[in-house]
């Protein structure tokens, strides 16, 4: 049986900032409960980017939460429900968690999709080689400490109430 919930974190570690989503897995994990005493079964995954195959992930969850790092939304973070939609892209080298549940949608049509969030972690230096910045430094102690309590909540179905920036 899988774990209920999901959280899928993106992005490339050789690219600063774009490293948020890698790096809230890595410091979330062992801040979080023995398996036997966290409220919710998770499982953590991650990534450079979302690719197609990533649907076979979504069946038989109770919730998805991607993580990313993203240059434009307001500081520290953005927590937020998201829906299936079409992508704009004729390559999936860029595939949103949108058009990723677009695809999963058409792939399984027969299976329903659970609620899926995006949490999106501000950067602001995204150049090969970079070390993740300071500012992002500090974006990332605020959306591991927000999804660190959020998970701890017995009710994730209460989340939809809580999807919305801090």
């Amino acid at each position: 049986m899988k774990p209920r919930i999901l959280i899928f974190a993106y992005g490339n570690p050789s690219r600063g900032d774009d490293a948020l989503g890698p790096l809230l897995l890595e410091r979330l994990e062992p801040r979080l409960p023995p398996p036997a005493a966290c409220p919710v079964s998770l499982e953590l995954l991650t990534d450079f980017q979302l690719q197609i195959e990533h649907t076979l992930d979504i069946p038989g969850r109770e919730a998805v939460v991607f993580v990313d790092a993203h240059a434009s939304c307001p500081p520290p973070y953005r927590f937020q429900a998201i829906e299936p939609a079409p992508t704009r892209s004729y390559t999936t080298h860029a595939l949103t968690p949108e058009a990723l549940l677009r695809v999963f949608q058409e792939v399984h049509p027969a299976t329903p999709l659970p609620p899926c969030y995006l949490l999106g972690i501000r950067g602001h230096a995204f150049e090969l080689g970079a070390s993740l910045s300071d500012t992002a430094e500090t974006h990332l102690q605020a959306a591991t400490d927000w999804l660190k309590h959020l998970l701890l909540d017995t009710d994730y179905r209460q989340w939809p109430e809580r999807a919305q920036s801090p």
